[in-house]
């Protein structure tokens, strides 16, 4: 691969926070070992990344303004999202070693830049560095909170509270307010009819809170958005920061 510094990633495209946070987490020493085995690739809307049962090959790094999910397809009735995963965290074989046969279907939601690694590499990593081990078997844990909270929300929670609590996390994933998100895939994702959504987004717009263009949900109040949404969003911010460690930041320190 080309060049790779230890805090930017190919040249001035930013910094490792800024494309990923959870490889911000490392430190200079264990960037510099997976910097080079990290590919630049282009994540593609609707691309699927792998399917249930087939043997997951690579762990991929969403950048800022990029979302994937994990989608489960029962055959007896809609799909549902489990998890979401943006420029926070990882997709696929985060903790498991040697075969990774998949449960759910990744794919891409939101377009955007990411980085990819072999899971034959980064299992080597693993092996090599227990920072990076660790940090991936954290992370693990919180991806395993938040799958658990979806299960719970959808079980306990109204569409309108799941809703919010949606588009706070795909805020959140993407690092900014503008969810590129059609009422559609927003449907799918809820396990819920396209009219439901459409009815809830509209009166999500005509109290202020968001903003409905083509293609494009824009959170005009977060903090609104937040005072409509379960407690389910909260509880698992609150877990992240409780199991993952600081993100380092250019100087080396640790951001606040």
């Amino acid at each position: 691969m080309k060049n790779h510094h230890l805090r930017r990633i190919d040249g001035n495209e930013g910094t490792f926070e800024e494309n990923n946070s959870l490889l911000a987490r490392l430190s200079a020493i264990d960037l510099e070992l997976m910097a080079p085995h990290l590919q630049k690739i282009s994540l593609l809307k609707g691309q699927v990344l792998f399917e249930p049962g087939e043997d997951v090959e690579h762990c991929y790094f969403p950048a800022k303004g990029c979302m994937l999910s994990l989608v489960i397809h029962p055959p007896e009735g809609k799909s549902i999202e489990v998890a979401n995963i943006g420029f926070e965290g990882a997709l696929g074989g985060v903790v498991s070693a040697g075969y990774k046969p998949a449960f759910a279907r990744a794919v891409v939601q939101i377009a955007g830049d990411g980085r990819r690694i072999s899971l034959d590499r980064l299992d080597a990593l693993k092996g090599r560095s227990p920072a990076i081990r660790d940090l991936f078997t954290r992370y693990a844990d919180a991806l395993l909170a938040q799958v658990l909270q979806s299960v719970a929300c959808n079980a306990l929670h109204s569409l309108e509270e799941r809703c919010c609590r949606w588009l706070l996390m795909a805020r959140e994933s993407m690092g900014g307010s503008d969810v590129a998100v059609t009422h559609e895939l927003l449907a799918e994702m809820l396990g819920v009819q396209r009219t439901y959504v459409t009815a809830i987004v509209r009166g999500l717009q005509s109290r202020g809170i968001i903003k409905l263009q083509r293609g494009l949900i824009r959170i005009e109040e977060p903090a609104g958005l937040r005072g409509l949404a379960c407690g389910c969003y909260d509880d698992v911010q609150r877990h992240f920061s409780c199991v993952l460690p600081p993100i380092r930041d250019l100087r080396g320190g640790l951001s606040p």
